[in-house]
């Protein structure tokens, strides 16, 4: 059985991985460290948005009068 990547591994937990950083990010704002706690925020928003561009696209819906 071959080893699992860290890509394999990010994706399989990036749901946790992403509640995770926003936990952070709210005891630093807890903290009043906003700078720190924007830039937690912007690492979990890239990962979302690399996750979102690896989904394939589903196709378009078919119109009623189209088979």
């Amino acid at each position: 059985m071959p080893e699992e990547s860290v890509g394999e591994v990010a994706e399989l937990y990036l749901g946790n991985v992403l509640y995770a950083i926003e936990r952070c990010a709210l005891s630093l704002d807890d903290e009043e460290k906003p700078l720190d706690a924007a830039f937690y925020r912007g690492i979990g928003r890239k990962l979302a948005d690399a996750h979102g561009r690896t989904k394939p696209r589903s196709p378009a819906p078919r119109s009623p009068d189209r088979p």
